[in-house]
């Protein structure tokens, strides 16, 4: 079967490189007609629709030869076709090596698996760092105790990624549940990396729901923020550990004395967060809340999404000015430094939120109906990007052992 799948894949790629297509196939008539093919634009526009078929979110049967046969047609391109396709850097971006990834997806689990539950990210570097960190931390936590840490991502669509670039495959959840179940685990604990209990979160425990029948103790763990609360004012130990401990990190790699001293000088730190439409996204204003109740006057909360309002670039531009900073510093409020941070962050293009800091000008808002004018820029210089994910913080990290040890020692 392995060698007739690559006999297909195979098959497959010399298509692509070739661009066939069935125009000059008829009589010799039709054929002297016929406009010559452009065989490098029939190939190019194939590999577009290789690398299409697998950025979705369910997983099929055919998943593994679409992800051979995306990476074949791809490799089968010059280098000047491969700039022509609609999204180079699926394939061409360099985002580190992923040899230094564990997939953590081996069998011979035992009787006790702390299943650690991320969105996941392609980014090699910061899969590493960031979920690749947390994953570590709970494994020395409870590794003595019996328990083995195996991993699951929610992204298909970036399982699918890593998988055509980097040859790396990941568990998605229902794959990762079906491990543990096949190698007879009893005690299942699922700790999700997830900062809240949004519609990620709500999918893990419908998926876990499914099956909590087949172990004999089934728990799930709180995400990093915990729970959600009612209204902006709710606030708890867990928000205020990630709050001290985010800041904590940006003022080191800032090389400033303390977040006082940013502020002094000037300087806001903006923390960009994901955003979301579900009932859970108030967890951004509960967060700036807590910047507050912690005396950090120059740290305000965004959102890639724009929801909460309050949490759109416009807004947060507008809030920073009128507080009189005059510099920022800005860092992702996420648990990867994946795709949102290199990008909607740091990308020095229009449309990302460093280039909005320093040039100003227009700025499209999720949901409205035209660009929001910024005004003008604080200049390059005045504007910085620290990229990196939360979860390389030794104190997230801590958090998240803490919360897996509260389901544990129930």
């Amino acid at each position: 079967m392995k060698n007739y799948r690559k006999l297909i894949v195979l098959c497959l790629a010399l298509v692509f490189a070739l661009g066939l297509t069935l125009a000059g196939c008829g009589g010799s008539g039709d054929a002297e007609e016929a406009e010559p093919a452009d065989n490098g634009a029939d190939a190019v526009a194939a590999c577009n629709e290789a690398i299409e078929a697998i950025q979705v979110q369910e997983r099929t049967d055919d998943t593994d030869t679409q992800c051979e046969a995306a990476k074949a047609a791809y490799d089968a391109l010059t280098d000047e076709q491969k700039e022509q396709l609609d999204d180079p850097g699926y394939f061409g971006d360099d985002t580190g090596d992923a040899t230094k990834d564990k997939p953590l997806n081996e069998d011979g689990i035992g009787e006790k698996e702390l299943l650690v539950v991320s969105f996941g990210t392609s980014f090699n570097d910061s899969r590493v760092q960031d979920i690749g960190g947390v994953e570590k931390a709970l494994e020395d936590a409870y590794k003595d105790d019996g328990w083995s840490v195996r991993r699951a991502f929610t992204a298909q669509i970036i399982i699918n990624h890593i998988q055509a670039r980097d040859d790396e495959k990941i568990d998605n959840m229902d794959q990762a549940l079906q491990r543990a179940i096949d190698n007879g685990v009893k005690t299942l604990v699922v700790q999700p990396t997830h900062l809240m209990h949004g519609a990620e979160y709500d999918e893990l425990v419908a998926a876990v729901e499914k099956v909590k029948d087949k172990f004999e103790s089934v728990e799930i763990a709180e995400p990093m923020l915990g729970e959600v609360g009612a209204d902006a004012s709710v606030i708890n130990a867990d928000k205020e550990a990630a709050a001290k401990a985010v800041v904590d990190e940006a003022v080191k790699v800032a090389g400033a004395d303390s977040i006082d001293a940013m502020a002094e000088d000037g300087t806001a730190l903006v923390l960009m967060g994901h955003g979301t439409s579900h009932e859970a996204s108030v967890t951004y204003s509960q967060m700036q809340k807590q910047m507050e109740e912690l005396g950090y006057k120059n740290v305000f909360i965004g959102t890639v999404e724009g929801i909460p309002e309050e949490t759109a670039f416009p807004q947060v531009k507008k809030a920073v000015e009128e507080a009189g900073y005059t510099k920022v510093v800005l860092r992702p409020l996420m648990l990867v430094a994946g795709d949102h941070a290199n990008n909607d962050m740091a990308a020095d293009e229009e449309g990302s939120w460093y280039y909005g800091f320093a040039n100003g000008g227009e700025f499209e808002v999720e949901g409205a109906d035209e660009a929001v004018d910024t005004g003008k820029g604080l200049g390059k210089e005045n504007v910085s990007c620290q990229i990196e994910g939360m979860g390389r913080i030794a104190d997230i990290q801590k958090l998240y052992v803490e919360h897996a040890g509260a389901v544990i020692n129930k």
